[in-house]
């Protein structure tokens, strides 16, 4: 008997089987008997038809459309992901994700060794698992934003009207931005619109020359101009300055000490350079004690050491990844990633910044999805993220990072330019930071310049990845190895830093930099500034938005004798210019008072105290 479900939605067919008596005995009834039975069933309530998976319109049929499809289908998936559909009891225990569990619990972490704090910033990481960095920054008054976005615009509408003016009446001074002579110029006017009508306006702001050491005061050379910033003088003035501007996180940036005495007698021994690459004849025996001590500090089994930070990153990335692989970048990561993923040749993915809801989402995405066109699987995802961001101040979220890592198996590449030294008890960096341990992490990247005094960079890794290192890192194979200087200065201040000098310098000076970073970052948000970054941060970002407001408070700051870093686009968003304030285990609290008086001086002056409004 069939059974016919006219809802209004969509229409149901329920087929119930009968047995053969019943069947007969249905056929066989009469005319009034047959009305009887409608008027009850039409009586009795009608019960609603249980959900059942819907019927096929028609038959599977054996095609080869249909086999290349389900083949095609089945190979755009990696095998080390179960398909969602597939029941639990069928999977293997291997392939199985992790269930979700605390974080005090998790295998990942050392919970006999994690300290209070450890723990503290790992229970904050997962309550801030899915946080949108957008949302969370204190948003201005909208008014700012909208006088913001009109000064740009007038700006550029004034640059471009002074350049049809100029292409008209005065030729020759602009000849280099038109054709000449056949000749197409090598800048065009377009290319060289920001850095002419935008940039020059407030170039004075940037590249002023310093004399003497960069500690707790620098030495800024005064300058002049008389052509609107196309050319500099210096007049003769040195200006004696609070440094907010320098790395200097730990303060080993001195020309006394136990780093510079071990430099001095280096240089005696070993000279300034090896002049050569490592590949070749630069490699000394202080390279080889450098990259184990590094290797031991940061908990890994092998590292490298390269001469330049930025090299570190340009060049390590080409030679792990390639074509047919996949890089997922943090959108705000430092350019020289962006510059080394795109060398690479892999295809590169953008996750908002540190928000690990929308990085699951993306590798469901690209591992379901498999490579373009040929829909096969990648070879391998790469996900670069960094430890500290420099513009923002932001710690990674490495636990869930770690967390999604052991669920997607994907390959992890921290970026600790200025976590390392910086951040954590021991001042081992982010995995410090939160105690998790470094071998759940790939590749570690580094630099010596911030909290070591020096410079240079280093990849640490499991020895395999390292000795496939050194024969694919450009920067270890052509160019020239650290200079023994260099080298020694990092070896000293490290082994101070793990209290290898017998003493507890190191210590003291991860533990003030720690404690001048919040009191700093926690005075700002009380007087009104808007403050990016999270706690105990060394990187203590103060937004100013109008692009006015850039080249003014670095003025005013460098006639209070504070000297200090402002940043503006492309480096940050177009909205988003601020001031960054780099404090340092230098500074004392005498320091930190007095610039915050005259910070909160310039903010009255320039209407900078948003929160107050």
């Amino acid at each position: 008997m069939a059974t016919v479900n006219t809802s209004a939605a969509v229409p149901n067919i329920e087929v119930q089987p009968a047995s053969p008596r019943e069947s007969v005995h249905h056929i066989h009834l009469s005319h009034a008997e047959k009305s009887q039975a409608m008027s009850q069933q039409q009586q009795q309530p009608q019960q609603q038809p249980q959900p059942q998976q819907q019927q096929r319109s028609r038959p599977r049929t054996l095609s080869i459309s249909n086999l290349v499809g389900k083949a095609r289908r089945a190979y755009s998936v990696s095998s080390a992901y179960p398909p969602k559909m597939i029941h639990p009891s069928l999977v293997p225990a291997s392939l199985q994700p992790p269930a979700e569990s605390p974080v005090d619990g998790d295998v990942w972490f050392r919970p006999k060794d994690v300290t209070p704090a450890q723990r503290r910033n790992s229970v904050a990481a997962a309550h801030r698992k899915y946080e949108d960095f957008e949302q969370k920054m204190e948003a201005a008054p909208l008014l700012i934003l909208v006088s913001t976005y009109l000064n740009y615009f007038v700006l550029i509408l004034l640059g471009h009207l002074r350049d049809i003016i100029g292409k008209v009446f005065k030729r020759k001074e602009y000849a280099h931005l038109r054709i000449n002579q056949g000749y197409a110029p090598i800048v065009s006017d377009f290319d060289s619109f920001y850095t002419r009508r935008m940039y020059m306006r407030i170039r004075d702001c940037w590249n002023r020359p310093i004399t003497g050491v960069p500690t707790r005061k620098t030495t800024v050379l005064e300058r002049s101009t008389d052509d609107f910033n196309r050319t500099f003088k210096l007049t003769g003035r040195k200006i004696e300055a609070l440094n907010f501007a320098s790395y200097n996180y730990l303060g080993f940036a001195q020309s006394t000490g136990p780093c510079a005495d071990a430099v001095e007698e280096t240089v005696r021994q070993y000279g300034i350079t090896a002049s050569s690459s490592r590949a070749e004849s630069g490699t000394l025996d202080l390279h080889r004690a450098l990259e184990q001590k590094v290797a031991a500090y940061v908990g890994k089994e092998d590292a490298i050491v390269v001469s330049m930070g930025f090299a570190t990153n340009s060049t390590t990335i080409p030679a792990l990844v390639g074509k047919g692989c996949l890089i997922i970048s943090d959108e705000l990561n430092h350019s020289s990633i962006v510059f080394g993923a795109r060398l690479s040749g892999a295809s590169i993915r953008v996750f908002k910044h540190n928000n690990m809801g929308d990085l699951r989402m993306l590798l469901r995405e690209v591992i379901s999805q498999g490579q373009p066109r040929t829909h096969r699987p990648w070879k391998k995802i790469l996900v670069v993220v960094e430890g500290l961001y420099s513009m923002e101040g932001s710690v990674v979220n490495l636990p869930e990072l770690i967390k999604l890592k052991r669920e997607y198996k994907f390959n992890l590449y921290v970026d600790e330019a200025h976590s390392i030294g910086a951040l954590g008890e021991h001042g081992a960096g982010v995995c410090d930071f939160y105690g998790v341990s470094p071998s759940h992490v790939d590749v570690l990247m580094g630099t010596f310049t911030k909290s070591f005094g020096a410079a240079g960079g280093y990849i640490a890794a499991d020895r395999a990845v390292i000795n496939h290192l050194r024969l694919k890192n450009h920067s270890f194979i052509y160019a020239e190895s650290m200079t023994p200087l260099v080298t020694q200065q990092v070896i000293t201040s490290m082994g101070i830093i793990r209290g290898e000098d017998g003493t507890d310098d190191g210590q003291k000076r991860i533990q003030q930099l720690a404690d001048n970073a919040r009191y700093f970052a926690a005075r700002l948000r009380q007087m009104g500034f808007i403050v990016y970054g999270d706690e105990g941060s060394p990187v203590v970002p103060l937004l100013l938005f109008n692009p006015a407001k850039i080249s003014g408070f670095s003025r005013e700051m460098l006639k209070r004798d504070i000297a200090i870093c402002v940043v503006g686009y492309p480096a940050t968003p177009i909205i988003s210019s601020r001031a960054r304030f780099c404090v340092s285990a230098s500074h004392t609290r005498e320091d930190l008072d007095h610039a915050l008086e005259q910070i909160s001086e310039v903010g009255d002056l320039l209407m900078l105290k948003f929160k107050a409004q």
